[in-house]
């Protein structure tokens, strides 16, 4: 009874995110609050377990990277970057998107696509806002391949770094691995996402013309703080990096360099505070909380003991079945938890595999996961982090106009990996 109870309030939060009736705040806080009423979960499993609870180190290092940016902001760096962009594209909203899906997916192979979103969606702000387009085909654009560019590495995607961690990957074997199709899904994908929004990427030879009288350098407008800015914003990188080296979590990065800059940069709580999305950290807080319910009342484990009855010896099926699942799961969960719960039952399937096999479910569940996190708003950090931002901005994305492209970049994403799977690894 109390499983049938989760999962109803689970879908049924779910229905209602969807709709967009209620604010996805005001449904994830019922939600979870509901969880711990049924007795599915409770303070310490919501607030201090590592499995089922709130994963800390999501929200701050959304926080820490959150507060970075909002002191970037001040100097004007982002404007000056817009404007060198647009004014190499000649003022062509096309070309402009182009070159910012480009920049964006290699980013998010080198950081985290979630990092990557914080930095990219206030300068694509600006950079829509002087082409005198809409701002919402980038800022998806820019979603998307962050998303499928952040496969490619062991750092680049959060669930990532989960399956390196329970299965023993080193950063080398995504590179060879994901890395190679992570690029030809890239060079289909954003000609599709072109076409797809070809009607809203048009603007007129007067709006060229203004743009390309406009002065890169005159937006910049504090270089001390810029340069402490920059060399801080650096170091963090770098320090992500090396997060396998070094061995420190990305969040308490983020919070390390966040605490720099806000020391050296002489400003004020105000003055960066109020860049921090707050209502997508308590998103975050109230998504976690829920599937760590279903976590708690084995509602996931008994899921991937039905996979494990199914699949029995045939290393084929399942490894098609666990990408297909995966794209389709990774959409309705976050992949994130999504991951960690069916990382104990990879890890299961994969014993006695040995060859060119011995990864090859844990490969299906990374591509899976991260190209099927494109699906819905809710799939993948990165989509809320964006949506977010873009409201804050005065746009509105609703759920279904995210699905209606991330469905279709999906869909191609995993149907281009399914036959490289098949041919490569049997």
């Amino acid at each position: 009874m109390q499983m049938t109870l989760t999962i109803a309030i689970f879908a049924l939060a779910y229905v209602f995110i969807a709709s967009e009736k209620i604010s996805r705040i005001a449904i994830v806080l019922t939600g979870a609050a509901a969880m711990v009423v049924i007795g599915a979960t409770d303070a310490e499993k919501a607030f201090y377990s590592h499995e089922t609870g709130i994963d800390w180190n999501v929200i701050f290092l959304l926080l820490g990277m959150m507060i970075i940016v909002g002191i970037i902001h001040k100097t004007g760096l982002f404007e000056f970057l817009a404007i060198t962009a647009i004014k190499k594209s000649n003022g062509n909203p096309k070309v402009a998107l182009v070159y910012l899906m480009i920049l964006t997916s290699l980013a998010s192979a080198i950081l985290d696509n979630v990092t990557t979103i914080l930095l990219a969606v206030p300068m694509t702000l600006v950079v829509t806002k002087y082409l005198n387009v809409s701002p919402i085909p980038f800022i998806l654009a820019q979603v998307f391949v962050s998303n499928i560019g952040g496969a490619a590495t062991l750092v680049g995607d959060p669930p990532n770094i989960i399956i390196a961690s329970k299965a023993g990957l080193s950063f080398n074997s995504f590179l060879v691995h994901m890395a190679p199709m992570v690029l030809l899904v890239l060079a289909v994908v954003i000609p599709l996402i072109i076409f797809l929004f070809r009607r809203e990427l048009i603007n007129t030879a007067a709006d060229r013309a203004s743009i390309m009288q406009l002065s890169a350098h005159s937006f910049l407008k504090d270089s001390v703080l810029l340069k402490k800015s920059v060399t801080v914003l650096a170091l963090v990188m770098v320090a992500f990096i090396l997060h396998s080296v070094v061995h420190i979590e990305p969040s308490v990065i983020a919070l390390f360099g966040a605490g720099i800059l806000v020391a050296i940069s002489g400003l004020k709580p105000r003055d960066y505070v109020q860049d921090v999305e707050w209502a997508t950290l308590i998103f975050f807080a109230g998504l976690f909380i829920m599937v760590g319910a279903l976590v708690n009342v084995g509602a996931l484990a008994e899921f991937s003991q039905y996979l494990k009855e199914l699949f029995g010896s045939d290393t084929k099926m399942a490894a098609s079945v666990i990408l297909g699942l995966s794209a389709v799961l990774s959409g309705l969960i976050d992949n994130i938890p999504y991951v960690a719960s069916m990382s104990p039952v990879i890890s299961d399937l994969s014993v006695g595999l040995v060859g060119r096999q011995e990864h090859v479910l844990w490969w299906s569940l990374a591509f899976g996961a991260d190209f099927g996190g494109n699906a819905t708003i809710i799939g993948a950090s990165a989509n809320v982090v964006a949506i977010g931002l873009a409201a804050k901005a005065g746009h509105h994305i609703s759920f279904w106009k995210f699905a209606k492209y991330g469905i279709i970049v999906t869909a191609v994403s995993i149907a281009m990996v399914y036959p490289y799977i098949l041919f490569f690894y049997f």
